[in-house]
């Protein structure tokens, strides 16, 4: 039965549908994407319903699911373990949500820490308040497999993680609900969000766990949490540290002090983020590719001639839509003559693109800026990256194949895959040549640093 119904949303199936409805209507539209996974807020919809309700919107309303995983924290009870609902249902004013009974009892059955506890499930709210919101979204019913975790133990998200692994795939879904900051300031909630957040989308564990760290050990005025389902992001990310054909990205953030019901002086953070399977094969047709390669060769025609960026588009399907890292090189007989690139872009690839081939003509350090007189002697080729992969061993690249990443520090560089071919380069030389050259750590420096492969898709013109 609900425990929250008429607390966190209304208690009425029509008054809830409603409420949800205006919530989606006024929630951030994004393009739909392949999720893997959402994290997604858990508060009174009042606070963070729009914010939950834009994190859906990510998803295809036809998609029809195996099942629907929601992982949160306990916030009632201190436990060993998982808890798991092992079979029925849920109830909402929207009506019943089933259990995936055969999802449930493998789980049961092959691992000793998951198991049924009534106490921590009977008044635990941050599975609960995600229903409404899949229930209004989807068109096909669905099946949820809901999991509490008891504890903050590091090993438990191991173990946790590895139990879920078979099912980390295009037939579920994975919901993790967590709220981020609670009680600071307005200010300070901002500040200390963006910062666990980075650490998220980073998809960099460790770099979690120190930010969670640090601010539940922080003398911030009124911060009882940083991230009160730190433990389910954290099962996510082992799920997700070493997947190449995923990336993640950050929806719309927003805390309890943005609505007139909040305090500003004490609030909570609400962040949406998804993870989005890319197709590592990268496919494009013909026409995508002239279509962009005109988007990178207008976009730096246009700015040279007015100084401004060109408006944003709209109208875009295909991989023009979709959110992939991308740098853009600019050479003259057949020499450099500027490269930038981002690889976790907040745009579709069409605009990041666009603003990539701006930046590689007119603020690449090493050279002056492209002229008008120029441009026409200049060729333009676009690399659209696969997510960055980090790496435990040089024996994973593959020279050709294989962009590196080296970070160390504050300091970070890269070479595209195709510069390995270009300049025929041993490993050793690839490495040691971005080490020193490009992060600025000295020509064995990458063997202290953090590693991480892509791969690219390669258009010139």
């Amino acid at each position: 039965m609900p425990a929250v119904a008429g607390t966190f949303y209304p208690a009425t199936a029509k008054a809830l549908k409603n409420q949800v409805s205006d919530l989606f209507i006024k929630a951030t539209k994004n393009p739909e994407t392949d999720v893997a996974a959402l994290i997604v807020p858990h508060a009174g919809y009042v606070f963070s319903g729009g914010v939950a309700a834009s994190a859906y919107t990510k998803l295809n309303r036809k998609a029809q699911y195996e099942n629907i995983f929601i992982i949160g924290r306990s916030h009632r009870k201190h436990f060993n373990g998982v808890s798991i609902y092992p079979k029925g249902r849920y109830i909402t004013p929207s009506g019943e949500v089933i259990i995936n009974e055969k999802t449930t009892s493998q789980l049961i059955e092959k691992n000793k820490f998951i198991y049924y506890d009534e106490e921590a499930d009977r008044a635990e709210h941050s599975l609960e308040v995600q229903l409404p919101f899949l229930q209004y979204w989807l068109h096909n019913d669905f099946q949820i497999v809901p999991l509490i975790i008891g504890s903050d133990d590091p090993s438990l998200c191991i173990e946790l993680a590895e139990a879920l692994k078979p099912w980390f795939n295009d037939e579920n879904l994975f919901v993790i609900s967590t709220d981020f900051s609670h009680y600071p300031s307005y200010e300070m909630a901002c500040k200390t969000d963006a910062e666990t957040a980075e650490a998220i989308v980073a998809n960099d564990i460790e770099k979690l766990k120190n930010i969670c760290n640090k601010n539940n050990n922080s003398f911030i005025k009124n911060l009882l949490t940083g991230l009160c389902g730190a433990a389910a992001v954290q099962t996510l990310l082992h799920l997700t540290h070493a997947n190449a054909g995923i990336s993640f990205e950050k929806i719309v953030y927003k805390n309890s002090g943005d609505v007139p019901e909040g305090d500003k002086n004490r609030v909570v953070g609400y962040w949406a983020i998804a993870v989005n399977r890319l197709n590592s094969q990268l496919n494009i047709t013909e026409d995508e590719k002239r279509e962009l390669l005109k988007h990178a060769r207008e976009g730096i025609a246009g700015y040279l001639k007015n100084s401004k960026y060109p408006p944003s588009e709209s109208g875009y399907s295909g991989i023009l839509n979709e959110k992939y890292g991308a740098f853009v090189t600019l050479k003259v007989e057949g020499k450099l003559r500027g490269c930038i690139g981002r690889f976790n872009p907040n745009m579709p690839l069409y605009q990041t693109i666009k603003e990539m081939a701006i930046a590689a003509a007119t603020r690449d350090s090493r050279f002056d800026a492209v002229s008008n007189k120029e441009l026409s002697n200049i060729k333009i080729e676009i690399s659209i990256l696969t997510p960055l992969k980090k790496i435990d061993s040089i024996d994973q690249i593959q020279l050709g194949k294989h962009g590196i990443y080296i970070k160390k520090g504050l300091s970070s560089g890269t070479f595209l895959p195709q510069v390995a071919l270009e300049t025929n380069w041993t490993k050793d030389e690839f490495l040691g040549h971005c080490a020193r050259d490009k992060v600025g750590i000295g020509w064995d420096g990458w063997k202290t640093g953090e590693l991480y492969t892509y791969e690219a898709l390669i258009i010139s013109e």
